[in-house]
């Protein structure tokens, strides 16, 4: 690059290219399979249950959530292929609820969704049918419609206008909740369609291409619970309970941590490193005590 050579100099620093993909996986591969208690499944009645170690890593699949999701086939060390993505990931939750409310932070937009009841914009299934349809599998809780209620203030608005009256003054205590959504409330809502839109087309790639395991990263996770026990849900119910959703500790670092391994000696940091390193220092004070004494002899 054209920065190269100059950043090199004035920072004393050399760089070394690679491609973005292969830092993540890396990073992915050193997290699941050498650092203990890391990878997890998350759900709201087991949160943070840790996966054990497995021998048999691949194949499996990569969903990294940043501004949009890519989704990665990986068969091998460096043998990956992208299977698929999204456009809508943590960018458009982002952008939306700028323009929603007056967040300007993704942690202040995910503080609020923790705040909100999406039951109050989105339209469930029990507000179709009164109650859960199980002839589908489909609880009243489920979202039949993601701001499907928000036709209603519309409704209203006409209504009021017609009369020549504004939106503070709704005719009933009914069009008076109708007339103002929370901004938690849509937050919350957001959050969910996304996460939810993400979940399925996962699994369908995991379907379409006979993986089992599905590994969850990037910034938009960010250990958010709401996040983690959506994305949890949708692989548990199109795979009919026979997929897990699997989160790491450190989601947000795979690509950092990638670049920095790429740059370390065979076997740096791995397990037992720092056990080894521990048997080295006492071998080396060992010898030295040794020759101290030796010294020290008439």
């Amino acid at each position: 690059m054209k920065w190269n050579a100059s950043s090199s100099v004035r920072l004393s620093t050399e760089f070394v290219h690679g491609k973005c993909t292969d830092f993540h996986l890396s990073g992915l591969d050193f997290f699941i399979t050498e650092i203990p208690r890391e990878v997890f499944t998350y759900s709201e009645e087991e949160p943070m249950q840790f996966a054990e170690a497995r021998a048999d890593v691949y194949p499996y699949l990569l969903v990294n959530i940043g501004s949009g999701v890519s989704m990665v086939k990986v068969s091998g060390p460096r043998q990956y292929e992208r299977v698929g993505g999204t456009s809508l990931g943590g960018g458009t939750f982002w952008g939306i609820l700028s323009l929603l409310t007056g967040a300007r932070t993704f942690d202040e937009m995910l503080k609020m969704a923790e705040a909100g009841d999406n039951s109050g914009v989105d339209m469930l299934v029990g507000d179709i049918y009164g109650t859960g349809y199980s002839k589908i599998g489909l609880k009243s809780t489920t979202i039949a419609s993601t701001f499907g209620k928000v036709f209603k203030m519309k409704r209203v608005a006409e209504r009021n206008a017609e009369d020549g009256e504004g939106l503070s003054h709704a005719d009933s205590e009914d069009d008076a909740e109708l007339a103002g959504f929370r901004v938690e409330d849509m937050s919350r809502s957001l959050l969910f369609a996304i996460s939810n839109n993400i979940g399925q087309i996962a699994y369908l790639q995991s379907e379409k291409h006979a993986l089992q395991h599905i590994y969850f990263g990037g910034s938009f996770i960010r250990g958010h619970t709401q996040t983690m026990n959506t994305l949890s849900y949708a692989i548990k119910f199109w795979s009919k309970g026979e997929k897990q959703a699997y989160f790491l500790r450190h989601e947000g670092y795979l690509g950092a941590v990638g670049a920095f391994l790429k740059r370390q000696p065979k076997n740096w940091g791995r397990r037992n490193s720092l056990e080894d390193a521990g048997f080295q220092r006492v071998a080396t004070s060992r010898e030295q005590v040794n020759a101290s004494t030796n010294k020290a002899e008439p």
